[in-house]
């Protein structure tokens, strides 16, 4: 007979097994997120540029688009609403006139600290059930496999 051990299947550590484990994680916080930006009453493009001038200041149109990987037409729209909101303002950069600089009003940081915090608060919560050991592994982890296969991928192109 058999123990229990030898009856159990050797754990697939294959990379499409990895990719499918990551995926479903991805899936399960990409849906809790959403749900918990949009109860804020803000919408995921919206706060992905409000999130980024309250940690990072203010930001050239373009640049805003491309950390948070929004399209111009998006980060336009999104722009538009947060301004009309009082929550952002845009200004010309001060050497290059063609350039628009997208800062914070008061109203906008207070709102993105508290749009922000009742996130953290609900994402703190979803990885509750890591170490915060396990969760530093997991980031450094993580990290480690995007570089390679960000690697792989250029060497396909």
């Amino acid at each position: 007979m058999r123990s229990a051990a030898t009856r159990r299947k050797a754990a697939d550590v294959s990379g499409t097994h990895l990719w499918l484990v990551l995926m479903k994680a991805h899936r399960a916080l990409e849906r809790l997120a959403t749900q918990s930006i949009e109860s804020l009453d803000v919408c995921l493009s919206d706060f992905g540029v409000m999130e980024l001038l309250l940690h990072k200041g203010p930001q050239p149109v373009n640049e805003i688009g491309r950390r948070i990987a929004l399209t111009s037409g998006a980060i336009t729209t999104a722009v538009d609403r947060l301004e009309a909101r009082g929550l952002v303002t845009r200004e010309a950069h001060e050497s290059d006139r063609r350039t628009r600089i997208v800062r914070l009003t008061a109203r906008g940081k207070e709102q993105a600290g508290s749009v922000f915090a009742g996130h953290k608060a609900v994402m703190d919560s979803a990885a509750s059930g890591l170490a915060k050991t396990e969760r530093a592994m997991l980031i450094e982890l993580l990290r480690k496999l995007g570089t390679s296969a960000g690697e792989h991928a250029q060497l396909e192109e």
